[in-house]
């Protein structure tokens, strides 16, 4: 069975590529503010691109959604102030 953990990352501390892999220090923000290690994305570089694609791809999907839930709000008078740039609570992507 393959080791899936899960890692919360607010951001990279450092990148780097050795012998055709690509490496990811990954980055939470602690407590005073600073950014700390939180664990570290390996991928060897042949899978970058398709990687990064796939990235991409699931941002415009969440700033399509995003832009739907405004235009739903919109329409029907319910964003206050300051929620019309609410992200929704959960989606999911196929």
């Amino acid at each position: 069975m393959v080791d899936a953990r899960t890692i919360f990352a607010d951001g990279i501390m450092d990148a780097s590529v050795t012998y055709g892999v690509a490496r990811f220090t990954l980055a939470q923000t602690g407590p005073d503010g600073k950014p700390v290690p939180a664990g570290q994305l390996v991928i060897p570089l042949m899978q970058l691109p398709a990687f990064a694609n796939g990235i991409m791809s699931l941002l415009k999907q969440i700033e399509t959604r995003v832009k739907e839930q405004q235009a739903r709000q919109s329409e029907n008078g319910e964003a206050a102030a300051g929620e019309s740039a609410s992200v929704p609570g959960a989606f999911r992507f196929g």
